[in-house]
């Protein structure tokens, strides 16, 4: 295990994080690694851009005229807030389907001012409010457009989960995935399959899904119309006071970033041909997200505007509920420096 961030209270650590870091360039060629790279990862969200590629490619997203915003959140971990709710109910109205159809499960909103709007209306969470709305809406925007059944397309049977599967074994360059040892296939939080791959796997898929190397033509094509959209509309694929979506706001096309749960990360960096995936072996997403920013600074050059907008991901300060600072949260020594080659 290597530890990778660690948690100071005055001059004292007082707890660490370990975690594994992969950058792959879209050749498979690892660039840079630190930890266990080889062991397997269930990505869970951090994918979602690579589980998007079919609603891209089957014509859905122009069959029914699908938004920039509408495109992003179906590659996002969002709040819950209105906004993305609405986004999700409109997309599966222009495929024909309500939100009845979303087999993702009811989830409240993350924070406490959206559960407060649903109970001034006197209304409950529903699954329109589940952070994987906007994927499952995607799903069966892509289902309807192919003429499938599709109820139960969260069954691994069912060929959106097929077509999925066949997405991620092609960018990850693996086979049979899910067949033989269910020890590689797990059931994802919103009823969906998720599969388990070393993380070089992923890190070389995100090389991909940033460059088109090594994919088909419209594969390719789709891939960057799913970075655009996020970029264009970051605030869809999280929300108020969410990494991915800061990070993003910043930017823009140079960084496609996707959180996913138990300390995972997937970013693609376009400009540099890289791909990247990493875990908090804890699953801690405080570690996780500086982690991923500390890749970010090893490898992308940043403006003075960027850096400033960066500032609060390097350094978390801890403060008590007097607002007293008493603590950071950082990279470990040697961390960066090892990011960046040194």
């Amino acid at each position: 295990m290597a530890a990778l961030v660690e948690v100071t209270r005055g001059n004292w650590v007082e707890s660490w994080h370990d975690g594994a870091i992969a950058v792959v360039d879209s050749k498979g060629k690892i660039v840079r690694q630190i930890g266990d790279i080889e062991r397997p990862v269930f990505p869970r969200s951090a994918i979602k851009g690579l589980q998007a590629l079919p609603l891209i490619e089957s014509g859905a997203a122009d069959a029914y005229a699908l938004s920039q915003e509408a495109i992003s959140i179906a590659c996002a971990s969002h709040n819950g807030e209105e906004i993305h709710a609405q986004a999700s109910k409109e997309m599966l109205s222009a495929c024909g389907l309500t939100a009845s159809a979303l087999e993702c499960g009811a989830q409240s909103p993350k924070f406490e001012v959206d559960q407060a709007h649903l109970h001034r209306q006197n209304l409950q969470a529903t699954a329109l409010h589940n952070n994987c709305s906007g994927k499952h809406a995607g799903f069966l925007c892509f289902s309807q457009k192919a003429g499938f059944d599709y109820q139960r397309y969260v069954r691994p049977d069912h060929p959106v989960q097929c077509e999925i599967r066949a997405v991620l074994e092609e960018m990850t360059e693996t086979r049979n995935l899910g067949e033989g040892s269910m020890s590689w296939c797990g059931t994802d939080g919103c009823s969906i399959p998720t599969y388990a791959l070393p993380l070089k796997n992923w890190a070389h898929a995100f090389a991909k899904f940033a460059t088109g190397q090594g994919m088909k033509p419209q594969r390719a094509k789709a891939a960057e119309r799913l970075r655009a959209a996020v970029a264009s509309a970051p605030y869809m694929v999280a929300g108020h006071d969410r990494y991915c979506t800061g990070i993003m706001q910043t930017l823009k096309e140079r960084a496609f970033v996707k959180i996913g749960a138990e300390g995972v990360f997937c970013a693609a960096f376009p400009e540099l041909g890289l791909g990247v995936a990493l875990k908090c072996w804890d699953g801690s997403f405080r570690a996780a997200e500086r982690m991923m920013t500390g890749v970010i600074e090893a490898f992308l050059p940043l403006s003075e505007a960027e850096q400033t907008a960066l500032a609060d991901y390097k350094l978390i300060q801890m403060k008590n509920w007097n607002g007293i600072h008493v603590g950071d949260i950082r990279l470990n020594d040697g961390v960066l420096e090892h990011l960046r080659g040194a």
